[in-house]
């Protein structure tokens, strides 16, 4: 590994002290925790931006978080950087992820407004800290702190002062320092847009709701369109999208690379504390920033604002604000282990930010008796 990777050997370790185990460093064992957790079980039933029941092939914040695992090992490896680690923060960083993805989130949040609000990335830190209830002797996963710190990708001011009285210098400490977290949170962090913007593509031309045609007036999909189209002119439909979502992927994760290497070697770090003091080094260089970001408008403007996804959106923000009042005007109707917490909005909002989609659905049908996003 590089100088500056985060290696598992000087690791700032786990809340709770454990021995170290025999055949794994300490990152291979958070990614095998985060992977036997029941949180992670759950995403396969949790919206990316279709929901679940829509179709058997779109992605889930599962299938999301695997294709972002992925893609942050194949650039890990070359710039030096820890591959276990940047794969168990990959795999992590959607686990406080709500049912029906942002409207779920979004709705959480208003209804968390009196009580500190509703964070997804908050969420996830809670869930691998506190929700889990899998080992004898804690809460959580006990992950060391350079997953833990990867996992928590944003954070308010007021919930980061509120960790970092709890835990001194701990995973809240850089945002009220403005230090960085390390490269290979960075690269997940970047990895998950990659992965979003060029699945989303796929799913949104496999809905219907977006044509080819319509993303090839995007220069970085249509400069890979036109490259495939060069050497296949014969290629269509299927065959053409999947070739060209692949060249654009390439092109991003080569540009990570050599934009990356660029402004480490600027920056000159010697260690993975160096590279945390220093300005963000994993980025696309400044030309496919640009392209990127007319991807994600294009995204935003044309399939994550169409009206149908308008519509099942607005029915699941109504599905999770009515979730929210039934169980906060009657707590009995939620298991036991978060009906009697001392927190009663804040164990209403860990109880529907760890719900699939379907028990959402049926959930919000049993206490209301009203139907929401047939299935």
């Amino acid at each position: 590994m590089a100088r500056y990777a985060c290696d598992p050997a000087h690791s700032r370790g786990r809340r709770y002290p454990e021995e170290p185990a025999p055949t794994r460093s300490e990152f291979q064992r958070d990614r095998d925790r985060i992977v036997h957790s029941t949180a992670f079980r759950r995403l396969v039933y949790k919206t990316q931006v279709f929901l679940n029941h829509e179709g058997d092939l779109f992605r889930t914040r599962l299938t999301h978080s695997l294709e972002v695992a992925q893609l942050a090992r194949s650039i890990a490896r070359p710039l030096g950087l820890d591959e276990d680690l940047v794969e168990a923060i990959a795999l992590a960083h959607d686990l406080g992820h709500t049912p029906f993805g942002h409207a779920g989130q979004d709705a959480l949040n208003e209804c968390m407004a009196a009580h500190g609000g509703f964070e997804h990335n908050f969420q996830s830190l809670r869930v691998v800290d506190r929700l889990e209830e899998r080992y004898p002797l804690f809460d959580g996963l006990n992950l060391t702190f350079e997953t833990r710190e990867g996992i928590l990708k944003h954070c308010s001011r007021r919930h980061a002062q509120a960790l970092e009285q709890a835990e001194p210098g701990g995973v809240g400490a850089r945002f009220l320092d403005g230090t960085q977290p390390a490269l290979e949170a960075q690269l997940a962090n970047l990895a998950d847009e990659i992965a979003y913007n060029a699945h989303d593509i796929d799913d949104g031309v496999r809905s219907g709701l977006i044509t080819l045609q319509q993303v090839r007036q995007v220069a970085l999909f249509d400069e890979s369109c036109a490259t495939t189209l060069h050497e296949h002119p014969q290629l269509q439909g299927r065959r053409l999208l999947y070739e060209a979502i692949r060249r654009m992927l390439s092109a991003q994760v080569y540009d990570v690379i050599d934009a990356t290497r660029a402004a480490i070697d600027a920056a000159a770090p010697a260690s993975a504390d160096d590279a945390r003091r220093a300005p963000p080094l994993v980025c696309f260089s400044e030309g496919m920033a640009k392209r990127s970001a007319e991807l994600k408008a294009f995204l935003l403007q044309n399939l994550y604002r169409h009206p149908q996804v308008q519509e099942t959106t607005n029915q699941a923000r109504q599905a999770v604000r009515e979730l929210f009042e039934a169980y906060e005007s009657r707590p009995a109707e939620m298991p036991s282990a978060f009906a009697t917490r001392a927190d009663p909005a804040r164990a209403v909002s860990d109880y529907i930010a760890g719900m699939t989609d379907r028990f959402a659905l049926r959930e919000h049908e049993r206490l209301t008796g009203r139907k929401l996003l047939a299935r």
